[in-house]
C-alpha cells in the first residue's frame, strides 16, 4: 500500500488527507466483498488521494456505494461534493441536521471564510460543490447502512456538534468517531498508549450531551475507535475516562476565566498550560516548543469554542 494510507485490519484503510500537515486528519476506506465506502472524506483537495488508494486496492470509482461524513465540518465533509462527482454509484449518508448544508454549502463556505479569509480558505478547502438531494440518504439515529452485507449502525452523538453521528462496525467491533472520541496525534508520544484530548471547536460545544454520547459509544463494548484526527486507538475504557474528565476540566477552566477581558487569549494560554502539564504527567518527553506547534491550531479553536459556550451560558 502507498504511503498515503495505513492498512488496518478488517479491510479498513486509513488515508492521510494531507490537511495542514501530515497525520492530522484522515479518511477511512472500508472494503467489503468488492464494494467500498469512504467514512469522512476531507477536503476537495483530498479527492485525488482517496481515488488513488481506492484504485490501489483494486477497485474502481463505480465500486463505491457510500460516502459517510460523520459531520459537516469542512475537514470532514468539505470534499464530499467533489468526491461524489467522481463516484457515479455512491450515496451520501448524512445527519438530518447537515443535509441542507450539503445541498447548498454556501452558508458553510461563508462562515469559514469569515474565520480564515478567502485566500486561506481556498488553500485549506478548495471549491465546495453542492450535492443533489436525490443522491443523499438522511441517516437517523439507529439506522443501519448495508455495505454489501456489512452492517454499519448510525448513532446520533451530539456534543462536539449537533449534526454529528458515529458509525459502529460490528465486524471490527469499532466506532468511526469523527470528533466525538476526541483528537489523538501519532506524533505525540506518551509512556503508554495514545494521548487524546477534546475538540471544543465553535460553535456547538455541549459538554453534558458529549459525555452522554461517549457513554453511548461504550455500551457496545468496543475494542477500538477510528478517529479522524488521527487513526485507530485501543484501550478504550481508559481513554473514555480521560476524555470525560478532560471535558469537565475544560468547562471548569472556562468558567474560572469567564470574566477575563481578553478571554479567548487567556483560554488559549490556559489550555496550552493544561495540555503540556497533562502530557508531562503521562510521561511525554518531547520538546515543549515542538508540542506547542503540534497542538496550537486545535487549542486555538478549542479556546474559541469555549468562549462561545460561555456566551451561551451568560445568555441563559
Amino acid at each position: 500500500m502507498t504511503d498515503l494510507a495505513d492498512t488496518l485490519a478488517f479491510n479498513i484503510h486509513c488515508i492521510d488527507i494531507d490537511y495542514i500537515r501530515p497525520r492530522l486528519a484522515c479518511s477511512y476506506l472500508m472494503l467489503h466483498e468488492g464494494r467500498a465506502a469512504f467514512i469522512d472524506c476531507g477536503t476537495s483537495h483530498s479527492v485525488p488521494r482517496l481515488i488513488s488508494v481506492l484504485n490501489e486496492c483494486g477497485l474502481n470509482t463505480s465500486d463505491v456505494d457510500y460516502v459517510i461524513p460523520t459531520h459537516i465540518h469542512l475537514d470532514h465533509a468539505g470534499g464530499a461534493g467533489a468526491l461524489m462527482q467522481a463516484l457515479p454509484n455512491a450515496t451520501l449518508v448524512v445527519h438530518p441536521r447537515g443535509a441542507r448544508h450539503m445541498i447548498d454549502p454556501q452558508r458553510l463556505v461563508d462562515s469559514a471564510k469569515q474565520v480564515y479569509g478567502a485566500e486561506k480558505f481556498d488553500t485549506l478547502y478548495g471549491k465546495i460543490f453542492p450535492i443533489t438531494e436525490s443522491r443523499m440518504r438522511i441517516a437517523n439515529d439507529n439506522d443501519v447502512i448495508d455495505l454489501n452485507g456489512r452492517k454499519l449502525l448510525i448513532a446520533d452523538t451530539p456534543g462536539h456538534a449537533r449534526h454529528h453521528f458515529c458509525i459502529y462496525d460490528e465486524m471490527s467491533r469499532g466506532w468511526f468517531t469523527g470528533d466525538t472520541f476526541g483528537l489523538s496525534y501519532p506524533d505525540i508520544s506518551i509512556t503508554k498508549g495514545s494521548y487524546i484530548f477534546p475538540t471544543t471547536t465553535p460553535v456547538q460545544f455541549e459538554p453534558d450531551a458529549w459525555i452522554l454520547s461517549i457513554e453511548r459509544l461504550l455500551t457496545k463494548n468496543p475494542e477500538r475507535m477510528f478517529l479522524t484526527h488521527y487513526g485507530m486507538v485501543e484501550d478504550i475504557q481508559t481513554l473514555a475516562i480521560k476524555l470525560k474528565d478532560d471535558l469537565t476540566k475544560y468547562t471548569k477552566l472556562a468558567l474560572v476565566n469567564q470574566q477575563h477581558k481578553s478571554r479567548v487569549e487567556k483560554l488559549k494560554h490556559r489550555l496550552i498550560e493544561f495540555t503540556l502539564e497533562d502530557l508531562a504527567n503521562l510521561g511525554c518527553k518531547q520538546d515543549k516548543n515542538q508540542l506547542i506547534k503540534l497542538i496550537e491550531t486545535d487549542i486555538s479553536l478549542n479556546a474559541q469554542g469555549l468562549d462561545i459556550w460561555l456566551n451561551r451560558q451568560e445568555r441563559s
